[in-house]
């Protein structure tokens, strides 16, 4: 019994980074004050990402760019830590951003994205619904990181999000789980793993290749009219694997890999949400298709 569980705890730390490395080197990076005040803006005016343009409440879409963006992080991620690059560079551009918490675990501060993908969904819907009345808007865009990617499509799905979203962008999102380069298929043979993952991080759980809320996602196949869809890939993504898992099939949707775009990119799965700028490009391209401009090795 002793040796089972040293087996156990063994591989556990390994899925949860794996599963987890959206934002956790970034928070250790900037620990504060941003991190520390880092939660709902609504409730917090003084929220530091308000004097840098974003989580403004007070902010109205122009006729240029008509819909807040909704910025949802990945697992082990927060509402600042996860866009202090790509928050900014929209808000320069010209939108109301928005960036929420969710999946939250009592006792875990700062990374988020762990508790049941389906009650993030929930939580999800309520922001939007709270963004949408601040700014008087119909319809806002979601740009998802990781779980933060994938989770968008059951709020659309089973939380009445379809009709008030317009786009979501997804940066290296899970689409269809992850194996962890075959990781999570060593669980069998830990036992008590896969139960320990359930209970204590469900979130983690949730995202692996054959997950109950997965198969629920893709009956009916992987969208829901009405919405575009874009998905930004790397080729070098160690987390969400096979990388072209993360792809959706159906209308409406355009799947990027960036190194189709630039083969010199070598962004892998937290670096292409914290800082790169190709990245960054297509998803200002998907949010304004209209205005879209090529993408090159120097977009900025």
């Amino acid at each position: 019994m002793k040796l089972r569980w040293s087996r156990t705890l063994t591989l556990l730390p390994a899925l949860a980074l794996a599963l987890g490395l959206t934002a956790a080197a970034p928070a250790a990076a900037h620990p504060s004050p941003a991190t520390a005040l880092a939660g709902d803006a609504a409730r917090r005016p003084s929220h530091p990402t308000v004097r840098s343009g974003w989580n403004n409440y007070s902010c109205k879409p122009s006729a240029d760019h008509p819909r807040p963006v909704v910025l949802v992080h990945g697992t082990l991620g927060n509402a600042v830590d996860n866009w202090l690059g790509l928050a900014p560079y929209l808000v320069a551009r010209g939108y109301c951003v928005f960036s929420l918490d969710y999946g939250q675990l009592p006792g875990v501060p700062f990374f988020h994205g762990l508790g049941p993908i389906d009650a993030s969904a929930q939580q999800l819907a309520d922001y939007v619904d709270r963004v949408l009345a601040a700014t008087g808007t119909s319809k806002v865009d979601l740009v998802g990181h990781s779980q933060g990617g994938m989770m968008p499509r059951v709020y659309m799905k089973f939380h009445g999000g379809a009709d008030k979203v317009n786009a979501l962008v997804g940066l290296a999102p899970d689409n269809h789980g992850t194996d962890l380069d075959g990781l999570t298929r060593l669980l069998p043979y830990f036992p008590g793993a896969k139960q320990y993952l359930d209970k204590l991080t469900p979130g983690l759980s949730d995202q692996i290749v054959g997950s109950d809320i997965l198969n629920r996602l893709d009956e009916g196949g992987d969208t829901v009219p009405g919405v575009h869809y874009t998905v930004i890939a790397t080729k070098y993504d160690e987390v969400v694997t096979p990388y072209r898992t993360q792809f959706l099939s159906g209308p409406d949707v355009r799947n990027v890999v960036l190194q189709d775009l630039c083969p010199l990119d070598i962004s892998e799965h937290v670096a292409i949400a914290l800082a790169d700028r190709v990245a960054f490009h297509e998803t200002a391209n998907a949010l304004d298709p209209a205005h879209a401009t090529r993408t090159t090795c120097v977009s900025g």
